[in-house]
């Protein structure tokens, strides 16, 4: 079965080239020598990308491999500019980071609904002899080409956004987990790697609110060096606001188990260790209360910590509490990090007497 999920697709892109410049002299009968009026030509359509919260993968893009703009057109007599070639929109879902293919160099992100960035200008149109007119030449007969539109290969790389990211190894119980906490469907088997592709889930909180939760395909010792599904799936992770990580009860060592997965993280990307972190031991259906001591005991004591089973829903409405409260602690934070980079200047003081202001 082929998945629909697509985060990666290479494209090459190419911008309209700009019209030529007309070379025209104004010819009516009752005008004699008119001199020359030729317009200019219309430029080449830009290639932009457009964030379009609809598209939450690049399937649709999967088999574009060239996308190219309009050419602008070429100028007229009677200083008749051309017209503008027609600008692309290419639409991706929020998430999306453009790459230049050849150099692997930053050229765009995309991350807002209706975020619109120009990727490749299209060509200046050329200026008609009209603007080469002069005291010493009076008749120009030259007029300028269009310029050429930009070319260009490009990556584009989604990274899935979400508020909770779900961590964990295979068969951790994740797409369990996911399916209890919203509508969401994922494929749910009692064999590893069951989940192939990231799934995401709206979370349906009190009062009417929500939040998002991402079902991360599980990592496995040795991912950052491309065993299992290998760093295919790991840039999702850097999108999360939290990080949620699963330790199934049924493990052999419950420390040694959550030791590996942030190791795996701190090689993919050191960063990943700055973002809060919730614990929660699953599949407690299979384990006896009196085991929890020990399992606390084994597991970081800095970190919250729940108990859930996704079968018969026991602690699911406790980890909800506790997302919900992290995430509010992370947006608060988010926050006064942004006010301490705005530097706020003391207003200046006016003048009571304007001719004090003049003096």
């Amino acid at each position: 079965m082929t998945s629909n999920f697509i985060d990666y697709v290479k494209i090459n892109l190419r911008s309209g080239r700009g019209g030529s410049g007309s070379s025209h002299f104004r010819r009516e009968k009752h005008v004699p020598k008119g001199g020359p009026d030729g317009g200019d030509g219309g430029r080449g359509g830009h290639v932009y990308i457009v964030g379009n919260s609809q598209h939450w993968t690049l399937l649709h893009l999967k088999f574009q491999k060239h996308i190219i703009a309009d050419n602008g057109k070429g100028g007229e007599g009677g200083r008749r500019s051309g017209l503008e070639g027609e600008d692309i929109f290419i639409e991706v879902p929020l998430g999306t980071i453009v790459k230049d293919a050849e150099t692997n160099e930053f050229l765009a992100e995309v991350t807002e609904e209706g975020q619109k960035v120009l990727l490749l200008p299209g060509g200046r149109g050329g200026l008609g002899n009209t603007h080469f007119k002069s005291s010493t030449n009076q008749s120009p007969r030259h007029a300028q080409p269009g310029e050429a539109g930009l070319e260009r290969w490009v990556v584009m790389e989604l990274k899935v956004l979400a508020d909770v990211g779900l961590v964990g190894f295979p068969n951790a119980g994740k797409s369990t987990l996911l399916s209890v906490l919203s509508a969401a469907k994922p494929e749910i088997a009692d064999y590893p790697f069951t989940t192939l592709v990231p799934n995401l889930g709206v979370v349906a909180y009190r009062d009417y609110k929500s939040f998002v939760v991402a079902d991360i395909p599980g990592i496995i010792e040795g991912a950052a060096e491309g065993k299992g599904l290998g760093l295919r799936f790991l840039r999702h992770i850097e999108r999360n606001s939290i990080l949620c990580f699963l330790i199934p009860s049924d493990a052999e060592n419950w420390g040694d188990e959550y030791q590996i997965l942030v190791g795996e993280l701190e090689k993919y990307n050191p960063e990943l260790l700055h973002k809060r972190r919730v614990l929660v031991v699953s599949k407690m259906d299979l384990s006896i209360p009196e085991m929890e001591e020990e399992m606390r005991e084994s597991l970081p004591k800095d970190l919250p910590l729940v108990f859930i089973s996704s079968v018969t829903n026991t602690g699911i409405q406790e980890l909800k509490d506790l997302l919900w409260e992290t995430l509010q602690e992370e947006n608060k934070d988010v926050a006064k990090q942004v006010e301490s980079s705005i530097e706020i200047l003391p207003p200046a003081q006016l003048a009571t007497d304007p001719q004090e202001e003049i003096e």
